[in-house]
């Protein structure tokens, strides 16, 4: 009966576990039958979804707007309901120490989830019906929905929306060639305006942070600080936000399914845990943008950076010393937040203000927070999981930086050497630091510190500026093994935001990191000597090219890539495409202006490229420089185990791939930057596994030592 008291959906349960789960029961059969007969149920969108390209392959396009909008606002409204529901219902039943733990804690889990269930299917009508398949699930993930959004409206001139659904998928898929051409027509057509081109997907947090980081290059100080405290503001909504929605379903891979031997402890302790580390790792899925796969380091502490010296330029000290003192419990050894701590302490120590100024509450909690979580997860490597640190942060947590902090040389320089303290200076934002120059003299022909290896071609030879072919990097023996490694754990998609033939559809890419090769050699699943060799290899050819090109600063690993492309059989006659299109590095190629805009989203910050080959045995698949129009062929070069073509990043070195036609081409592909606030996440992970397999094997190795032979 669907009149059933109202009581029953609204009110928490109590009493025996057993009635707990009959009322629980009948009640969710009532709130479902409500809520479906007012109808006010959400419609799934994945429904949406297919009736759009369904409406698409009609050429409907009115039809195509009508449910690929439909689909994007109930997504939307879908994660806004679940993350609404959860958090309301945690409110509701909140956890609490009692006489009786096991009871009590289940009573109030099974409240929390009939108080969920309930408050989902009362907006979305019941579960089954907005269940999608994950296929789908990436769709949207990739912003698939825009690209059709952007055709159909097109199709009916409405230009300014159709630039607006372009360049939101376009972030999202940066390496999409044809939509990159689709942005250039639109910038030339009439009534396209530059505003068109936003990001409707854009984050209300990173919103206001980019507008903030605009005015403060423009000095405007005043408006810097409202914009970078609003973006703190929407931050931390974020972040709860972000938490909430990690409470499932979490995805369980083959390997740690669920299995009748499993007894209770060993399931929650399972789930439990996927759902801390996914909470534990919102800071990094926060500041990942879109189309990125690796986040913007040091994106929270950036906040309290550019706050503490906008705070300063206006001359509100006590605000600066406060974001100093909050920028210090997330990086408490930064000797230029310390200098500045200093000086704002010193100025307004006259006052007798500074003892009473303390970091920010919200960031103290969450630092508290993080650290608690970090110790339970580094405590369950005996269940499977390994931890890394999201952040990497070495600081020691929230009470790094209190307000009873002090050094002793610092007290002197307070009390008696206030005239040495240095003003604090401007800080450089993210944007200048991209469009600043790399100044340096672009050299070539150091060392190249192997003897085995040999140089092939300078740039002379390669008609080009800062190329270098070189053959023997490896042996045949290390190619064959990395090859054999990329057949065992490089996936379909992977490197490439889940798409298997992301540049032509001729062709299958399958890829692998270095971080996941040595957690699976880690692990156990395959030889842990080709996830180590992955590893040096790479430095070997960091260490090559850093050399060779005579930088006379720190090479940096920007993103590392196991990559093999297969060609398709089938869809081989009269191929006219290339496996990997023209393009630069850091910059968007622009070959009817001659430009290459360096802007995102571009990865503006790679410096180097290298390709390190690892066979020869395919058809095609050679690699080639051209000149800026992306048509004249400066170069080619034939891939062969041992081989690797190095190059710097920018304009001056547009290239591709010639299709391959036949067999699997695969390589080791890597991407360096000069500037360490873009090193690569996975490679941090990465080190800190050698660290840990290191440190393990000198433990076995001492262990195994015969008390005698220590006499």
């Amino acid at each position: 009966n669907c009149t059933e008291p109202e009581a029953l959906c609204g009110e928490g349960v109590s009493g025996g576990v057993e009635a707990m789960i009959g009322i629980l029961l009948l009640t969710l059969a009532v709130c479902l039958c409500r809520s479906l007969e007012n109808g006010a149920v959400l419609k799934p969108y994945d429904l949406l979804y297919e009736e759009g390209i369904q409406a698409y392959y009609s050429n409907d396009w009115h039809s195509v707007i009508y449910y690929m909008e439909g689909a994007i606002h109930s997504y939307t409204q879908q994660r806004k309901f679940k993350i609404q529901c959860r958090l309301q219902c945690a409110e509701q039943h909140e956890m609490q120490e009692a006489a009786q733990p096991n009871l009590s804690s289940f009573s109030v889990i099974l409240r929390r989830a009939h108080c969920i269930q309930q408050c989902e299917s009362q907006r979305m009508g019941p579960a089954s019906i907005y269940r999608v398949s994950e296929e789908v699930l990436q769709e949207f993930h990739r912003r698939t929905v825009y690209n059709y959004l952007q055709l159909a409206y097109y199709k009916l001139n409405e230009l300014d929306k159709a630039a607006e659904a372009a360049h939101t998928f376009f972030l999202a898929n940066p390496e999409h060639m044809e939509m990159r051409e689709s942005l250039e027509r639109y910038k030339q057509m009439e009534g396209v305006k530059e505003s068109h081109f936003i990001d409707r997907e854009m984050r209300p947090y990173m919103e206001a942070f980019n507008i903030g980081l605009k005015q403060y290059d423009e000095e405007q100080y005043v408006l810097a600080i409202g914009s970078f405290e609003e973006a703190l503001k929407h931050y931390w909504l974020a972040e709860t936000e972000c938490r909430a929605y990690c409470q499932g379903p979490q995805q369980l891979d083959a390997n740690t399914s669920p299995s009748s031997s499993f007894h209770l402890y060993e399931l929650i302790a399972d789930h439990y845990i996927q759902v801390l580390q996914c909470g534990h790792d919102c800071i990094r899925e926060l500041a990942t943008r879109a189309g990125r796969l690796s986040p913007i380091e040091n994106y929270l502490p950036m906040h309290y950076d550019f706050l503490q010296y906008s705070y300063f330029k206006v001359g509100n000290y006590e605000k600066a010393l406060e974001t100093t003192k909050s920028y210090l419990l997330i990086r408490p050894d930064d000797d230029d937040m310390l200098q500045n701590l200093d000086y704002y302490q010193s100025a307004l120590g006259r006052q007798g203000h500074s003892n009473v100024i303390t970091p920010r509450q919200d960031l103290v909690w969450f630092m508290e927070r993080y650290e608690v979580e970090k110790e339970i997860l580094q405590s369950v490597n005996d269940l499977g999981y390994f931890y890394l640190d999201p952040l990497n942060w070495t600081g020691s947590g929230p009470g790094a930086v209190s307000e009873n902090h002090s050094h002793s040389d610092r007290e002197k320089r307070f009390l008696g050497q206030e005239e040495t303290l240095k003003q604090p200076e401007m800080l450089i934002s993210q944007k200048k630091k991209t469009r600043k120059k790399i100044d340096r003299d672009l050299q070539e022909g150091g060392p190249l510190l192997y003897d085995q290896v040999k140089l092939i071609h300078d740039s002379h030879q390669l008609n080009g500026s800062q190329r270098v072919l070189l053959d023997h990097v490896i042996t045949t023996r290390e190619c064959g093994e990395l090859y054999q490694l990329a057949s065992s754990i490089t996936m379909a998609g992977d490197g490439y935001r889940g798409k298997t033939s992301p540049h032509t559809p001729n062709e299958r890419f399958e890829g692998a990191t270095v971080y996941k090769a040595l957690m699976y050699g880690y692990e156990g699943r395959i030889p842990l000597h080709r996830a180590t060799l992955f590893y040096d290899v790479s430095e070997k050819a960091r260490k090559i090219i850093e050399s060779y090109f005579m930088l006379n600063s720190t090479l940096y690993f920007s993103y590392t890539h196991l990559v093999c492309r297969t060609a398709i059989e089938g869809q081989q006659d009269n191929r006219n495409d290339l496996s990997h299109p023209i393009h630069a590095d850091n910059c968007l190629l622009d070959p009817d202006a001659s430009e290459c805009w360096k802007e995102p989203p571009a990865y503006t910050f790679r410096d180097y490229s290298a390709i390190l080959y690892l066979n020869g045995d395919f058809d095609g698949g050679e690699f080639i420089f051209t000149e800026i129009d992306a048509k004249t062929i400066t170069a080619a070069v034939k891939p062969e185990c041992g081989r690797l073509v190095g190059f710097s990043s920018g304009e001056e070195n547009p290239h591709g791939v010639k299709a391959v036609t036949k067999g699997q081409r695969c390589a080791v592909a890597l991407w360096f930057t000069l500037d360490p606030l873009f090193r690569e996440l996975e490679r941090i992970k990465a080190d800190e596994v050698v660290e840990l397999i290191s440190l393990e094997h000198r433990l076995d190795d001492k262990i195994s030592v015969n008390p005698r032979d220590e006499l």
